[in-house]
């Protein structure tokens, strides 16, 4: 239960700042359960972004295939940018593109060591 309160605690956190940015913002019901949206959309002048959000400290994070598939489906049918939003204990949110992610055998990953290479910032994606 403590990860899943740091989890939403963090999406919060992010639709907070898109807001503050004059996105409009939802957050996905049943985020973190079920797998066929992302867990925020975020809309500013008729342009799109959806992020899957991750928080946690561990040297990289995994994503299973069938909800990355799902992922990468919603970025095909919505022409929205896709993007797994990791935030990071002590440090502020990396935006990793889906074709950024690793297959493994049973899922996509990225490790911090890459996505912090990446160095995609928040202010690098939105209008």
């Amino acid at each position: 239960m403590q990860r899943y309160s740091k989890g939403a605690r963090s999406e919060r956190e992010l639709l907070n700042t898109l807001y503050g940015k004059a996105y409009s913002v939802m957050r996905s019901a049943g985020s973190g359960v079920n797998s066929i949206s992302p867990d925020l959309i975020a809309i500013k002048n008729g342009q799109g972004l959806a992020f899957e959000c991750k928080a946690w400290e561990k040297s990289s994070i995994s994503i299973e295939a069938e909800k990355f598939e799902s992922l990468r489906e919603w970025e095909r049918n919505s022409g929205m940018r896709t993007f797994i939003a990791w935030r990071m204990n002590g440090e502020s949110w990396f935006f990793i593109k889906l074709d950024e992610m690793k297959k493994t055998e049973k899922n996509y990953t990225v490790t911090k060591k890459t996505a912090q290479a990446i160095a995609r910032r928040l202010e690098s994606i939105i209008v």
